[in-house]
């Protein structure tokens, strides 16, 4: 509202310069310099109501909206809204992923619009100034008069939003000005829905988003220049890409568990897992590599399955490890053990976000931002939320075009494409990303230090016969003797190298 304010202000003043410098010019003489000079002051004039009437439509939108944010979504006024974080969530949101919203579906690689561009900015400005007036108190010096120093206290924004809320400002403007760089480019182009399946060609799409247009490239495939460029913006989107997921993941665990969430949990790990997983889990040797491999993954509801229910677990287990009462561990089962095994899925959450970053979000997640009463953190989560969509997005679009061309130069029977019997997996796309890929699996398969010098062997396991390679499986108790935490290996690694 200070803004709306200051607009009105502004809108005052102008309006004061311009009867002045109208009101100086009447008294001139009737030539044509005073011709030219009337005609040149009414153009102003009819500039600035212009201006003046955007500007109260500008603050009439405003205030609609935060009247609506005030009242929690409820604009009846009866008190049934939500909470202000959850409001002002679903508003962040909604300005992104709705697809009548200000970025829309975003079915093309091509710039936003002028008008489109500058409504997303305005827009998301208003949401983010509330961040402004999330403040702490800090210790600070004043000098008096008599030149002593007082130690005061003044305010400060809150650092986790001083921090952070530039970064995510930053992100989008990366996003943005990667799609300004498609600008006037005439390498590719796109069919129209309607296009018949002759024109598409070998482009035509065969996954499950077929509403999207299909890209034609050249026959000859795009020019050095062009493949360039497509390299660099997937690069930078992948930066932007790591970045948002990385933020929002960090928030997200800060949020704290509803009591609703919990109440209705299981009661123990098993329940939660069912027993073929669980027994998997907690068995001596224990791979999770070859534990995804086993598991059904051909759908997305079923990872998403999955993933809810090791989240669960983790959520139980962690719950327990913090009781002091013994007796809720039951029998047979020490403390060590609990902790490897809340360790080991926790590596195969890990795991899951990695291979497939495109998820929807889980019951964990969906409850803690229903229940977050922090708008601060609604604001960082949502904010970060959205720009990791648009840059999956973009991501995706690039990935089209470079398929196009990628179709231009092999057939398609010696060119495989995206295998999309796994949903939103991680597709190598270049030999850095299968590097990163590779990488992060070394790090989380389960070995002891090797820089010890201890003359213990670990025993391996075939694999099938499909992949020859041989992974190290430890076994139970040499585990709990070196008390290694594997997940602090994995601190840089929150957010992997493409999610989406």
């Amino acid at each position: 509202m200070v803004r709306a304010v200051e607009q009105e202000q502004e809108s005052k003043k102008l309006t004061s310069t311009i009867l002045d410098f109208k009101g100086s010019n009447d008294n001139k003489d009737e030539g044509d310099n005073g011709l030219n000079s009337n005609v040149s002051i009414e153009e102003m004039v009819a500039a600035f109501q212009a201006r003046e009437k955007q500007l109260l439509n500008e603050m009439d939108q405003m205030k609609e909206k935060f009247a609506k944010l005030l009242l929690g979504e409820d604009m009846s006024g009866g008190g049934t809204g939500v909470s202000s974080a959850l409001a002002l969530s679903n508003a962040i949101t909604n300005l992104a992923v709705v697809p009548a919203s200000v970025f829309g579906e975003q079915s093309r690689l091509e710039p936003m619009s002028t008008e489109r561009k500058a409504r997303w900015r305005k827009e998301m400005a208003w949401l983010l100034s509330v961040t402004d007036h999330i403040v702490e108190l800090v210790p600070s010096h004043q000098k008096n008069k008599d030149g002593s120093d007082m130690e005061i206290m003044v305010t400060k924004q809150r650092n986790d939003l001083l921090m952070n809320i530039p970064a995510l400002r930053t992100l989008d403007r990366m996003l943005i000005d990667g799609l300004d760089t498609f600008k006037d480019q005439t390498e590719f182009y796109y069919l129209s829905k309607d296009a018949s399946d002759s024109e598409k060609g070998n482009n035509k799409r065969e996954d499950d988003k077929w509403w999207l247009p299909t890209v034609k490239v050249p026959p000859d495939g795009l020019s050095e220049a062009a493949r360039k460029n497509l390299q660099v913006q997937k690069e930078c989107v992948t930066q932007v890409l790591k970045a948002a997921m990385a933020i929002n993941a960090q928030h997200l665990s800060e949020m704290e568990i509803p009591e609703s969430y919990i109440e209705s949990l299981p009661k123990n790990g098993r329940a939660s897992l069912g027993d073929s997983i669980y027994k998997s889990i907690t068995d001596e040797f224990f791979d999770p590599d070859q534990f995804l491999s086993s598991m059904d993954l051909s759908s997305e509801h079923k990872i998403l399955d999955l993933k809810n229910r090791i989240e669960a677990s983790i959520v139980i287990w962690k719950r327990k490890m913090h009781q002091k009462d013994s007796k809720s561990w039951g029998s047979g089962v020490s403390m060590e053990k609990r902790e490897l095994f809340e360790e080991r899925v926790e590596i195969i959450l890990h795991l899951i976000k990695h291979r497939f970053p495109g998820l929807p979000q889980s019951s964990l997640d969906i409850s803690k931002i229903e229940y977050n009463k922090d708008v601060g953190q609604a604001v960082l989560e949502s904010y970060s939320r959205i720009l990791e969509s648009l840059a999956h997005t973009v991501m995706s679009r690039i990935e089209d075009v470079i398929r196009a061309d990628l179709l231009t130069q092999d057939p398609p029977e010696s060119n495989p494409t995206k295998d999309d019997s796994q949903p939103n997996s991680v597709h190598a796309g270049d030999d850095s990303e299968s590097t990163n890929a590779q990488t992060l699996s070394d790090l989380l398969t389960w070995t002891t230090d090797q820089n010890d010098n201890e003359d213990q062997t670990e025993p391996q396991l075939e694999t099938p016969k499909e992949n020859n390679d041989q992974k190290h499986l430890t076994k139970l108790n040499m585990l709990i003797t070196k008390k290694i935490s594997y997940l602090e290996s994995l601190g840089g690694l929150r957010s992997p190298t493409s999610r989406h």
